[in-house]
């Protein structure tokens, strides 16, 4: 074979070679560029979002067990799938402009709170057989669906919808465990820069509801402090004591005999009668049981600080860790000393 024929027979090779890699190239390059779609190319995909929120609403609305929450204001017993009542208490008891991972927070804890009880077949404050929770504070707030569909309007209301379902969905049957047990994951709205330990508000010790510092609560909560006036009438009579008892004795002569770990009021003595800081707050009807007060002409200014009773999660805290970067998981074991994240089946457990 002469030269120029070696030279032929090269430059087929190489261009065989070339239009072959070039089809393969054109080949995978429209294989790509079509996304593995199937049938008429004319036909839009489904974007993978809407298959997405499509998947969450199923997971929630085919949930069980089911619920009985009495509906106080219909006065009737609604049977709701576990993973929609716990949508309905999320959206009741949280802004839904908080963090998506302070709302994630929020449905496990409200999720723990219903299988508790459910659990332990506890219907107490339900002021009708049948139901195992009412839709009030009481025990959660909550919202029925059909009032939920109707809670947001405008540009909005479906990514807030959207968001409420990814929080629920993204936890699904997560629930707090201590001792292998699902805790009573009680939570408020916002603390006066620390919780409360269980004992010092309702007398009964629990070792996952302990005094934690929550320092975001005053940079963040609208209800971190509130004043309010009472007349001094009135602050007598509240609080049982004899309307001949001077101002400066009630008032300017009240002593804080004991603080909790919490920073609020343990003991108070007060026109020589003896209260505990719950008593105070609930009698006066306010809004926390750390507060200080003065007299001013004929009425009590009282300051206080915090929004709840202030034992389990602050809801305003866990919005502040999650603007931080923590994760769902980061905020309920924070708040909830102890605990492990488990499921609701049984299926297994978190450390």
């Amino acid at each position: 074979m002469n030269l120029t024929n070696r030279m032929r027979q090269q430059v087929t090779r190489w261009m065989a070679a070339s239009l072959g890699a070039a089809f393969l190239f054109t080949l995978i390059f429209a294989l790509l560029f079509r996304g593995g779609r199937s049938g008429d190319d004319l036909t839009p995909a489904v974007p993978p979002s809407a298959a997405a929120s499509a998947s969450m609403v199923q997971l929630i609305e085919q949930s069980s067990p089911a619920v009985p929450v009495f509906l106080s204001k219909q006065q009737r017993i609604e049977e709701v799938p576990i993973e929609a009542y716990v949508r309905g208490v999320v959206a009741a008891e949280m802004p839904i402009d908080f963090e998506l991972e302070a709302l994630k927070a929020q449905a496990i804890a409200a999720r723990t709170y219903i299988v508790r009880r459910m659990k332990e077949q506890d219907s107490s404050q339900v002021p009708v057989k049948g139901a195992i929770v009412t839709d009030t504070v009481s025990h959660q707030a909550y919202i029925s669906g059909d009032v939920l569909s109707t809670k947001w309007s405008g540009k909005d209301a479906a990514a807030n919808m959207e968001k409420l379902n990814r929080a629920v969905a993204e936890t699904k049957g997560e629930i707090l465990l201590y001792g292998g047990k699902p805790i009573d994951a009680v939570f408020f709205s916002t603390s006066n820069g620390y919780t409360e330990n269980a004992e010092d508000y309702w007398g009964k010790p629990q070792p996952y509801l302990k005094s934690v510092p929550s320092p975001w609560d005053e940079k963040l909560s609208p209800k971190f402090k509130t004043v309010v006036k009472v007349p001094y009438r009135t602050f007598l009579s509240k609080l049982g004591l004899n309307g001949s008892v001077a101002a400066s004795t009630a008032v300017s002569g009240s002593k804080v005999l004991k603080q909790t770990d919490g920073h609020r009021v343990g003991q108070i003595r007060i026109g020589g009668k003896l209260f505990t800081g719950r008593e105070v707050r609930e009698k006066l009807e306010l809004p926390s049981s750390q507060f200080e007060w003065r007299l001013k002409g004929s009425e009590v200014e009282i300051t206080a600080y915090g929004y709840g009773h202030g034992v389990g999660m602050s809801q305003w805290g866990a919005n502040g860790m999650a603007k931080e970067g923590k994760s769902a998981e980061d905020i309920v074991r924070y708040y909830y000393t102890g605990v492990q994240i488990g499921r609701a089946d049984g299926s297994g457990s978190g450390a």
